[in-house]
């Protein structure tokens, strides 16, 4: 069992005997003395994909643990949508498609290796990217006259379509590492 203050986002639990992954996660601290923190969950199905909100949960509220396995796979391609994988203990292949991956797919890049498939029942429920990625921009504002690593943040578009907010002095064209838990940019690769 599963409680809900240890929960972050990417745990993998049950809701009424189906995995459903944490897709987003807010903490509410109340300001009166006494008064519970409550945890709001963005859930997701992990077989049908759909979306199920939990809000007001407490901290002590108990979830079912799924029985999956962790194996190893590398990205393979993407073509018309569909994105190839590749076991690394069997070499067996398999598809997804960009509903099914929904934000993973962001931090896929050719060839990727350390990639996790999740496994239950003999079925490939979903592909989860290692915790830090490397992505290459190609799109952003030109670095600014005199910017220090302190100044302001702007956008940066990576090649897989995500929109990072990188600093100032960073430009097209040079790798950067993201945590793929929020999008965020860590530093230069």
């Amino acid at each position: 069992m599963a409680k809900a203050h240890e929960l972050k986002r990417g745990s993998i639990v049950a809701i009424n005997g189906v995995p459903h992954a944490v897709e987003q996660l807010t903490v509410s601290t109340p300001s009166a003395r006494g008064a519970a923190t409550l945890y709001h969950f963005k859930f997701r199905n992990l077989i049908t994909k759909e979306s199920l909100p939990k809000n007001g949960c407490k901290g002590d509220e108990a979830f079912d643990n799924v029985d999956f396995e962790k194996r190893p796979v590398s990205y393979q391609y993407c073509d018309k949508g569909m994105y190839a994988f590749m076991d690394d203990e069997d070499f067996s292949q398999f598809e997804f498609s960009e509903e099914q991956l929904g934000d993973a797919r962001y931090y896929l890049s050719e060839g990727m290796e350390g990639l996790f498939a999740l496994v239950a029942d003999g079925k490939v429920l979903t592909v989860a990217p290692p915790p830090k990625v490397v992505l290459k921009i190609v799109e952003c504002d030109p670095p600014m006259r005199a910017a220090t690593v302190t100044s302001r943040p702007k956008p940066a578009k990576t090649a897989t379509g995500l929109t990072v907010m990188v600093p100032e002095y960073v430009e097209s064209g040079t790798e950067i590492i993201v945590s793929s838990e929020d999008g965020s940019f860590v530093s230069r690769a």
